[in-house]
């Protein structure tokens, strides 16, 4: 794809977006998974953050990224951007690769969502990114950054924007690694230098100056 096609103009359909946040949190299609659906709620904006799936802490408290990783994640939007959690949540629609809690293994620790499972959900994304036309598109953690490119090492992926079409909308990808304390890769030698250059991608991007108020 060209890398100059520029972002389809925004959409401000709020009442369409409340619309699909509300049957979003009505679905139940994948009956090994836990409701409720976690959601960010119907926030228009030319950003969207995909994470990976809810965990335990999340359908308790309403919210995606509400529990450790949160504090990480919004700590380095923070820092590389100047967005706080409250600046963020309130201006990028944050989505996922699956919405509900997976669930533990029986081995300790989150199920990772079936192949079945990421399908079904994804439904909900291709129609969020066909209604909202992001510029900017930020996976967070290996699964997510999947539903979008090829990425068997993070090494290969985080620290650059991709230039992407999907379902007709072209954006901005820029790939961060999880900010799960379980996810290792990022104190690395190679992972260190690699998120501060995703991130510092991230506050430059003219998206994210958008929210800044710095057009």
């Amino acid at each position: 794809m060209n890398s100059k096609t520029k972002p389809l103009p925004p959409v401000n359909d709020k009442a369409g977006l409340i619309k699909h946040v509300e049957s979003l949190l009505k679905c139940r299609r994948c009956p090994e998974m836990h409701p409720p659906v976690v959601s960010g709620g119907p926030v228009l904006s030319r950003v969207m953050l995909v994470g990976q799936a809810p965990g335990d802490k999340e359908p308790k408290l309403g919210r995606p990224f509400a529990w450790t990783a949160g504090k990480t994640l919004f700590r380095w939007f923070n820092e590389a951007a100047g967005i706080d959690e409250a600046k963020f949540r309130a201006s990028v629609y944050m989505a996922a690769v699956c919405r509900c809690f997976p669930g533990k293994k029986a081995s300790g620790g989150d199920r990772v969502p079936s192949p079945e499972e990421i399908k079904k959900c994804s439904a909900w994304l291709d129609r969020e990114l066909e209604m909202l036309r992001p510029a900017l598109v930020i996976p967070v953690g290996k699964l997510a950054i999947a539903q979008f490119m090829e990425a068997d090492k993070l090494n290969g992926v985080v620290g650059q924007v991709f230039r992407l079409n999907r379902g007709g909308v072209p954006f901005d990808l820029i790939p961060l690694p999880h900010s799960s304390g379980a996810s290792p890769w990022r104190y690395s030698a190679a992972g260190k230098p690699l998120l501060a250059k995703a991130l510092l991608l991230i506050a430059n991007h003219p998206a994210i100056k958008e929210i800044k108020g710095n057009k």
